[in-house]
C-alpha cells in the first residue's frame, strides 16, 4: 500500500470540508494528516480518528488558534515548509492553501478542491466591501490578495489531478487555473436525517446557518416581514445583531441547537430556505434527506443539489421538482418564491426529495474517491517505471 499524506488547510471546527476529510480518512485510515494549524481538543478529534496532526510554524505564533485568519499572508510559506518526501501519494483537501504543498516528480498529488480561494478571486470585491476596511487597510488587503493570486496559480502546476466538489467549482477551477477537473460531490451524512412521510401542511419555514455576511440570514429574516407565515432561524455568528434587527414578530431565533433539535425542527418545517451562493451547500441536501423541499437562490451549488423550478415559471411536467429557485438575493425575490411554494406545495413529495438527496451519500463517496486515487496511482506507477532497451543509442 502506498504511503499517503492528507493536507487540510486548517483544523478548527467540524464543517463541510472537514466532513470530506473524515471520509478521505475512512478510505485511507493509515494516512498521516498535515494542517497549517490545528486548534481541536483531543475530545474533538474523533472525525480524524484521534490522529495527531503535523502543523506548521503558524501553530506557535501568538493567538494563532483563534486569530488564524490573520496569518493568511504567511500560509503559503507555511504550507511549503512541510517535508512530504517520504510519501507516495499526497491528497490535499483545499479551499485556501493546502494544494500549494511542494511535491516531487515521483509523487502523485491529487487535490480535492472545495473552491479556489473565494476571497482572492471572484468574491474579492464582495468580501472587501463586507469587511468595511479603511482606505489604508483596503490597499494592503488588495496587495496581499494580488500576491496570493499569483502564488495560487503557480502552485496549480504542482497538482496532478483536480477533483471539484461541484460543476460550479469545476468551472471556477478552469477559469482560475486553466485546469480540467473531475466532479466528485462531497459526502453528506444522510443517515442522520430521517425522512417524513409527507410534506407538511404548515406555514412554518426554517433556515439554519452560521451568521456570516455571504449567508444573508438578515435578508431571509427581512423577507418574512411581508409574509403571514413564520420563520425559524437556527444558528449564530458575527451577524447576529443584523439578523435580530431584520426580524419581525413572525421570526423565531433559536441560536445554536444540537443535532437532535435541528432534525426535529426540519421535520416540522414546510420548506427549508436558503439564500447563499454556495459552492455545494450541504444544508440543502440535508433538508431534502428529511423529505423537505428547498427554496434556494438559483446560483452555485443549489442548481446541482436541488431539482428545482424557477419561481413564477410554469410547473414542469417532465420531472418531479424538490425545490424552488429564485433569481435575486433580495427579500422581495425570496418572498415571491415563498408565495409560489405555498400555491404549489401539493405538487411536492417527500419521496422525491429523499431520493434526490441519496445522490450525495457517504456510501457513494467512499468507493468513488478510493477507486479514483488507486486507479490514478496504478497509472502513475506505469508512467514513472524504468524503461529498458537493447538499443544503446
Amino acid at each position: 500500500m502506498p504511503k499517503i499524506a492528507v493536507i487540510h488547510d486548517w483544523l478548527v471546527t467540524y464543517a463541510g470540508a472537514e466532513r470530506v476529510l473524515e471520509q478521505i480518512l475512512e478510505c485511507f485510515p493509515s494516512a498521516e494528516i498535515y494542517s497549517v494549524i490545528c486548534s481541536l481538543e483531543m475530545s474533538e478529534r474523533s472525525f480524524i480518528k484521534n490522529k495527531s496532526v503535523h502543523t506548521s510554524f503558524i501553530q506557535r505564533l501568538p493567538f494563532a488558534k483563534k486569530k488564524y485568519r490573520s496569518y493568511l499572508p504567511l500560509m503559503p510559506l507555511a504550507v511549503e515548509q512541510f517535508d512530504l518526501s517520504k510519501y507516495d501519494i499526497i491528497i490535499s483537501s483545499s479551499h485556501a492553501v493546502a494544494k500549494g504543498v511542494i511535491t516531487g516528480p515521483d509523487q502523485l498529488h491529487i487535490s480535492y478542491v472545495h473552491s479556489p480561494m473565494r476571497y482572492a478571486w471572484d468574491l474579492q470585491h464582495q468580501c472587501l466591501n463586507q469587511a468595511d476596511f479603511c482606505a489604508l487597510k483596503s490597499c494592503i488587503a488588495r496587495y496581499i490578495l494580488h500576491k496570493m493570486r499569483i502564488w495560487d496559480v503557480r502552485t496549480a502546476n504542482g497538482v496532478d489531478y483536480f477533483l471539484a466538489n461541484s460543476r460550479y467549482i469545476a468551472r471556477r477551477i478552469h477559469k482560475v487555473y486553466g485546469k480540467d477537473s473531475r466532479v466528485m460531490y462531497p459526502p453528506v451524512a444522510l443517515e442522520r436525517f430521517k425522512p417524513i412521510s409527507a410534506i407538511k401542511d404548515s406555514d412554518r419555514f426554517l433556515t439554519y446557518s452560521r451568521f456570516v455576511p455571504y449567508k444573508m440570514i438578515d435578508r431571509i429574516a427581512a423577507a418574512f416581514k411581508s409574509l403571514s407565515c413564520s420563520l425559524t432561524i437556527i444558528g449564530t455568528g458575527p451577524d447576529v445583531k443584523k439578523v435580530q434587527s431584520a426580524s419581525g414578530p413572525n421570526v423565531s431565533l433559536l441560536g445554536f441547537q444540537p443535532d437532535d433539535e435541528l432534525l426535529a425542527q426540519l421535520q416540522q418545517a414546510a420548506a427549508f430556505v436558503f439564500m447563499a451562493e454556495e459552492d455545494f451547500g450541504i444544508a440543502c441536501v440535508e433538508a431534502q434527506a428529511c423529505g423537505i423541499p428547498v427554496i434556494a437562490y438559483g446560483k452555485g451549488g443549489s442548481l446541482e443539489t436541488v431539482r428545482g423550478v424557477w419561481a413564477g415559471d410554469p410547473w414542469p411536467t417532465d420531472y418531479a421538482p424538490t425545490g424552488i429557485w429564485f433569481r435575486e438575493q433580495t427579500p422581495e425575490a425570496l418572498a415571491d418564491a415563498v408565495r409560489y411554494f405555498q400555491a404549489n406545495r401539493h405538487r411536492f413529495s417527500s419521496e422525491a426529495c429523499r431520493k434526490n438527496a441519496l445522490r450525495f451519500s457517504e456510501e457513494r463517496f467512499r468507493p468513488e474517491f478510493k477507486n479514483f486515487v488507486l486507479d490514478k496511482w496504478t497509472q502513475f506507477q506505469k508512467e514513472i517505471a524504468p524503461v529498458f532497451s537493447d538499443d544503446p543509442s
